[in-house]
């Protein structure tokens, strides 16, 4: 999905207009639907507000990763990022368990 798109996609699904966008970031809407429209490529500055706005990281906004990283992801993130190391083995271990459970799942089917 090229960059247009996702500004599209993310600003709907967070129920805003392209005014609300452009207010939230610093410019108007119509230069936010010219960015949509991919008649302008924003600069990385306006790129990274623009992805802050719509709660998600600059990589996934610019498409060079996949997974969206919304907001409740990455405070979950940064809280397992502040525990002792020991409990973060706990967390890995835990996850790396649901993860082989749905690969094992998903090969069965």
């Amino acid at each position: 999905m090229d960059l247009g798109s996702k500004i599209v996609e993310l600003r709907k699904k967070k129920n805003l207009s392209r005014e609300d966008l452009g207010k939230l970031v610093g410019t108007s809407g119509a230069v936010i639907g010219r960015y949509e429209r991919e008649e302008i490529t924003p600069s990385v500055e306006m790129a990274n507000k623009i992805a802050s706005a719509l709660g998600v990281s600059l990589d996934f906004l610019v498409g060079n990763v996949e997974l969206e990283l919304n907001d409740t992801l990455m405070e979950k993130v940064k809280e397992v990022n502040k525990m002792s190391d020991k409990d973060k083995d706990y967390i890995f271990t835990l996850i790396d368990a649901f993860i082989a459970r749905t690969k094992l799942q998903t090969i069965l089917k």
